[in-house]
């Protein structure tokens, strides 16, 4: 039997608990300040408010300033947050975390600095520790197409354990694999973490033909928008390859279940969606963020904002060209400036020739 400790209670993260107990395994979850309320919920009822699920026996629920207590002796230090919390997990898991145990992280994402340089955010997470504890741990991360409530509620799931020590790989995976929890693993640690963290960008992209559709008021007709979002699925799938060449993965990752796969997930609805559907309608991103979908979080956008805002000065330093990423610059001009829905379709696959 492990003992898994859990920084953050979202919905992912409490959702990873259900295969881990299932095998026998004890999980501590360690709410963020912003959990508190669905730590209380865990402690006094057992379910988590957001999944609307109970979690089984053997998860114990701990407020953040319970923290240290829940990460005492445990096998597995897990950072649950999402793209957002990143620093805020680096600063605690940094003196949480103790020699010899496995780091494993679900944040997805990438930072960037202002030259363009990119970074992963498992990479931005380890930054915060001292660099001799962060020899002394296994770093590892789970990616994958993964909706929480499905895999709460035991739908099959295909996921990756990406990390660089097949070892620790092999250790995590026997944890989790259940009859509905498929667990592959790969030493493409970075490649892996470049396609869950650019798959995001193209999920904004998938909600435009359906504005279009509901601005043109034909969203029941019998001929919908299909090959639209095929065109804008298919470039999303060319840059993730792009991208997987440009920052250092193996160019078939992208192929796979942290590539495609996840892109195709994402794409089939949630926020991210959503928001693209205003953009489709022909409302102007500002007025998304700043009213419509307010306060709600969209690791979509911010993909598109940082990632698409590295594009520009690695153009300028000759390290991409011009015309690479066509989608990816269209989308940030979207969200940054309010750019109209005008799809550069003549700039897809390499150009209309």
């Amino acid at each position: 039997m492990a003992e898994i400790a859990i920084l953050g209670a979202g919905i992912m993260a409490t959702a990873l608990t259900y295969p881990l107990t299932e095998n026998g395994h004890k999980v501590r979850l360690v709410g963020t300040h912003l959990d508190r309320e669905i730590i209380e919920s865990i402690q006094k009822t057992g379910v988590h408010p957001n999944l609307d699920l109970k979690v089984n026996e053997g998860v114990t629920a701990y407020q953040l300033e319970e923290a240290e207590e829940a990460f005492a002796g445990a096998d597995v230090a897990m950072s649950g947050v999402n793209s957002f919390g990143v620093h805020f997990a680096g600063e605690h898991l940094a003196r949480l975390v103790k020699p010899g145990m496995k780091v494993l992280s679900i944040t997805k994402g990438m930072e960037a600095e202002e030259d363009g340089t990119l970074h992963m955010l498992p990479e931005v997470l380890k930054s915060f520790f001292d660099p001799e504890l962060a020899k002394q741990v296994s770093w590892s991360a789970i990616v994958g197409p993964s909706i929480a409530g499905e895999v709460a509620v035991h739908h099959d799931t295909a996921v990756v354990f990406a990390g660089d020590d097949q070892e620790s790989l092999d250790y995590l995976a026997d944890l989790f694999r259940t009859d509905y929890y498929h667990v592959w693993t790969s030493t493409d640690f970075l490649g892996h973490e470049i396609g869950a963290a650019t798959k995001n960008i193209y999920a904004f992209a998938a909600g435009l033909g359906e504005g279009l559709l509901i601005k043109e008021g034909k969203q029941d007709d019998r001929y919908v928008r299909f090959n639209y979002n095929a065109a804008v699925f298919a470039q999303g799938q060319v840059e993730l390859r792009q991208f997987m060449i440009l920052l250092g993965g193996i160019p078939e990752t992208a192929d796979g279940l942290a590539g495609v796969g996840d892109m195709f997930v994402t794409s089939m609805g949630g926020r991210n969606v959503r928001a693209g559907t205003y953009v489709g309608q022909g409302v102007p991103f500002s007025e998304v963020r700043d009213n419509l979908m307010k306060g709600v979080t969209l690791e979509g956008v911010r993909a598109i904002s940082v990632i698409g805002g590295a594009l520009q000065p690695l153009t300028e330093r000759g390290i991409i060209k011009p015309e690479d990423f066509p989608l990816c610059r269209y989308l940030y001009e979207v969200i940054e400036h309010d750019a109209p829905l005008d799809m550069p379709w003549h700039k897809f696959f390499g150009g209309e020739k």
